[in-house]
């Protein structure tokens, strides 16, 4: 991996291309992220680079991360995240990584915290039918059954049951970046990205390289 950064989520919108076809597009302010620190195989066994985003008042960082963005000489980051890049020593702290890094026409991955929807039922959550809605039926909205009662006696691994329903790490792969805006780092891409607004979202080189 050569190329990645962060970036915050505006919302989603859409452009016209010239031909006139209308194309639905994630708007994300991508950066601009400082190089805080860049790991060698000789101090850490490993190349990588670990970059900051969005300021942060000093009251909110605590002390080991203090010491850190004082011995960068950077300002306080709310987000810390680390990059295993090819070219890591071709970058130095203190370093910005701004949009312009992507062109239209990359593909990338895009890695977020999904919606959360609190707890919810089967219906909801898995997709599963209702019950009978006349007076003699039992239950509605009941995910039925749980397992046999006499062999094995329990509920199987992985039944699909009422529980805690999103704000889960997920990855969409080989999205296609429209467009980039340099001045403003703004990268629009191609159809959704998980998670709400205003949140964190990594944006990386894909790996999928056979589906481009």
């Amino acid at each position: 991996m050569k190329k990645a950064i962060l970036a915050t989520k505006v919302g989603m919108t859409q452009i016209f291309a010239d031909d006139g076809s209308l194309t639905p597009v994630t708007v994300l302010q991508a950066g601009p992220c400082v190089v805080t620190q860049v790991k060698t195989e000789e101090n850490d066994g490993y190349k990588a680079v670990q970059v900051g985003f969005e300021p942060i008042r000093e009251k909110l960082v605590n002390k080991p991360q203090k010491g850190a963005f004082d011995k960068a000489g950077v300002e306080y980051k709310r987000y810390l995240r680390e990059f295993p890049f090819e070219n890591a020593d071709e970058y130095e702290v203190k370093q910005e990584i701004k949009a312009d890094i992507f062109a239209a026409g990359d593909h990338v991955d895009a890695t977020a915290i999904s919606k959360g929807h609190g707890f919810q039922g089967a219906i909801k959550k898995w997709g599963q039918h209702r019950g009978p809605m006349k007076h003699g039926s039992k239950y509605h909205r009941h995910a039925g059954s749980n397992g046999s009662s006499s062999d094995p006696s329990r509920v199987a691994p992985g039944k699909h049951m009422a529980g805690r329903m999103g704000r889960e790490q997920v990855t969409v792969q080989n999205l296609v970046i429209v467009k980039v805006d340099a001045e403003k780092n703004l990268i629009l891409v191609k159809g959704a990205v998980p998670g709400p607004k205003k949140s964190l979202v990594t944006l990386k080189e894909t790996t999928r390289t056979d589906l481009k």
